[in-house]
């Protein structure tokens, strides 16, 4: 059974599907894709935003002929077959502009450097005799094998031509592509401010790392792990301290430290036991809490607290975790194009895998080299050891019960 916010039960069957929650928390925070939220950012400060709008390149790249090798620019038709002396002419260093290469003559040119005009090829210095620069300069010969025009010319735009696209809008930058703009000459960049959550772990069983730990009562996890995934993934994370159990002292630390914030997240207190804080802190608000055909990670909550977005995560640490990637990441790479996905992965169980056919199950696993995946732990959403020595999710869709050992299966990489 499942229920919502003002009580009324539903059957489990009815259960939000995963596809259909992550489109519920999508469409919570549509608002975020607006672009009243952008700034503009040198690229040193924009890794792992996204780009409001596409970036077509104001230049070519590269933006003239360039040398692949250190060798010769020579003309092609001046070496006949079985090859030539050639007389060596004025060298060519990267970053000069060269004079045209005249008839029956060779350029010494480094890698890089700029074709002459009237060049179509490049020898590479090893296959000429002798296989060095003379360094007396020019008027000496040497002999070079025949080449074809093109052969170890980068011709201007083979990289991108000036005028098209370079990056589309939503793209999240990563050094690559920060590197590309550097190349196109960009120095800055509008993107999507970085969206900022205030994260609350609740409980009064729970205790800060680093204090007594008293009987019956256990360290926050939650707090570390999910502050540090979304902070990996760009997100601006106010941490506040634990909150009891006491749903008022709930309100007031919200109504305190949530004002500014683009989203409330909390962990724990979202199922139907009697003590769960999170439900009943927000009994006046338009949230509303289920169950998802999930598991780990079925209860969750949705709404808004004061016009906040507000989500509600389960209590135990690895459903925190899975439920950040399976709904919040999504959301946030779908609306602003930052975090970046989680790209699928095929890969091959080292063993049997048993599944609630009813639920989507998310398991740890290690992939290993040669594409297989060793399950970590077992179901439970506690096996924080096991997470921790994991680097993919392994996923099992709902209607899938078991599969065997070298099924296929579908991760995602931590």
């Amino acid at each position: 059974m499942t229920s919502h916010s003002h009580g009324t039960a539903v059957p489990a069957h009815q259960a939000r599907s995963v596809a259909e929650h992550r489109a519920a928390v999508t469409d919570l925070l549509a608002r975020l894709a607006a672009e009243s939220r952008a700034e503009v950012l040198p690229l040193s400060g924009a890794l792992g935003r996204a780009l409001v709008h596409g970036v077509l390149a104001p230049i070519s790249l590269p933006p003239f002929a360039n040398s692949q090798m250190d060798g010769y620019a020579v003309r092609s038709t001046d070496i006949p077959d079985g090859g030539s002396d050639v007389r060596i002419t004025q060298p060519v260093p990267a970053g000069s502009s060269p004079r045209p290469l005249q008839p029956g003559t060779a350029a010494p040119i480094m890698t890089g450097a700029m074709i002459p005009a009237g060049a179509d090829a490049v020898v590479p210095i090893e296959k000429a005799v002798p296989d060095h620069f003379r360094t007396e300069g020019s008027g000496g010969l040497v002999t070079l094998p025949a080449t074809v025009p093109g052969t170890y010319v980068r011709t201007a735009g083979s990289d991108i031509a000036a005028g098209e696209r370079a990056l589309a809008a939503g793209t999240c930058l990563g050094p690559a592509q920060l590197g590309l703009l550097a190349a196109l000459g960009v120095a800055e960049v509008e993107v999507y401010r970085a969206v900022s959550v205030l994260l609350v772990t609740t409980g009064d069983e729970v205790v800060e790392p680093g204090q007594p730990l008293p009987p019956g009562k256990i360290y926050d996890s939650n707090g570390t792990l999910l502050e540090a995934a979304m902070q990996q993934a760009g997100l601006n994370v106010r941490r506040t301290g634990i909150s009891t159990d006491n749903p008022a002292e709930l309100q007031a630390l919200l109504r305190t430290r949530g004002g500014d914030v683009d989203l409330i997240v909390t962990t724990g207190g979202v199922s139907k036991g009697t003590y769960e804080v999170v439900r009943q802190a927000m009994v006046e608000q338009p949230v509303e809490f289920l169950h998802v055909a999930m598991q780990p990670g079925g209860p969750q909550g949705i709404g808004l607290f004061d016009g906040v977005p507000f989500l509600g995560f389960p209590g135990n640490p690895v459903s925190c975790l899975v439920s950040f990637e399976m709904f919040l990441r999504p959301a946030l790479s779908a609306l602003v194009g930052a975090p970046a996905p989680r790209l699928p992965l095929s890969a091959r169980l080292a063993h049997r895998l048993v599944s609630p056919g009813q639920k989507h199950q998310v398991r740890r696993g290690r992939l290993e080299p040669g594409g297989t995946v060793q399950l970590q732990g077992g179901e439970s959403s506690h096996l924080m050891h096991a997470l921790a020595g994991s680097n993919v999710l392994v996923h099992v869709p709902a209607g899938v019960t078991e599969l065997a050992a070298g099924d296929e299966v579908e991760v995602w990489m931590l």
